[in-house]
């Protein structure tokens, strides 16, 4: 009697597991051409967080030192704002229209998905942060200690930061509609707690606690740093690695929760 032995087979990896260049360069490039078609986005992206800056300082024309001490704060908020609010928007769209459905279907992985959303949003982030940080320092007077380079550093940060919360929680709304609400539960408490109202170590010590853990706390402390001392600090270092540290994460979550919603 003649026995056979059966080897055991291994799977074969996923080509689309591990990121790949191309195709995260061909993803960017189709959400830029897309966008590219839709000036009213760009427009919102790239020329609200400028107008915004442009009317804080002639609100306090008359007192051009309360514009110093929290114009370098948002300009950091308005572009983590504006990110947020179109990227999320933008990316539920594609959800709800199929086409992240027909993509997954394609031999592309999810973090080429991710990074190349985060890639072409990023693209614009720069050109907004760049013109935003250009008005308020040599248009609009903004009166800084450190380098103006440290603020757009904070500012680009900033912008990624908002898109990468926007990719997050596109994920989990249904509509545009409900994108919109995730700005009051996301940014919101935020906005309130991140020292720009009052120092943080002035706060309740639970709300203290708290503000200690959200992004954009970091966000303000950095673009202070910068307001204060000449040259780049070891706190600001800190800062500005928590907030890149934050975008990365929450965009390795955004893949996480990109799934198929086939019927």
């Amino acid at each position: 009697m003649s026995t056979t032995t059966t080897t055991p087979t291994t799977a074969a990896p996923d080509p689309t597991s591990a990121l790949s260049a191309s195709r995260t360069l061909a993803t960017a490039a189709r959400v830029l051409r897309q966008l590219r078609h839709d000036p009213r986005t760009i427009a919102l992206m790239i020329l609200i967080p400028c107008v915004m800056l442009f009317l804080l300082r002639y609100v306090f024309d008359g007192s051009p030192r309360t514009f110093d001490s929290i114009g370098a704060s948002l300009l950091g908020i308005f572009p983590l704002i504006t990110m947020f609010l179109v990227t999320s928007i933008a990316t539920l769209r594609e959800r709800t229209s199929g086409t992240l459905e027909r993509l997954l279907a394609m031999p592309l992985g999810k973090g080429d998905l991710i990074a190349g959303y985060a890639l072409a949003f990023g693209t614009l982030a720069i050109i907004q942060s760049a013109l935003a940080t250009g008005l308020a320092v040599w248009f609009l007077g903004l009166d800084v200690t450190g380098s103006p380079w440290l603020l757009l550093l904070v500012a680009l940060l900033d912008a990624l930061l908002g898109t990468a919360l926007g990719l997050f929680v596109s994920a989990f709304a249904a509509s545009e509609f409900q994108a919109v609400q995730f700005m009051p539960a996301v940014i919101f408490p935020q906005l309130l707690l991140c020292g720009l109202f009052t120092p943080r170590d002035n706060m309740h010590p639970v709300l203290e606690a708290i503000s200690d853990v959200l992004p954009m706390s970091y966000a303000v402390d950095g673009m202070n740093e910068v307001l204060k001392h000449t040259d780049m600090t070891a706190a600001f270092v800190r800062d500005a690695l928590i907030v890149a540290g934050c975008a990365l994460l929450v965009l390795a979550l955004g893949a996480a929760t990109l799934r198929r919603r086939t019927a």
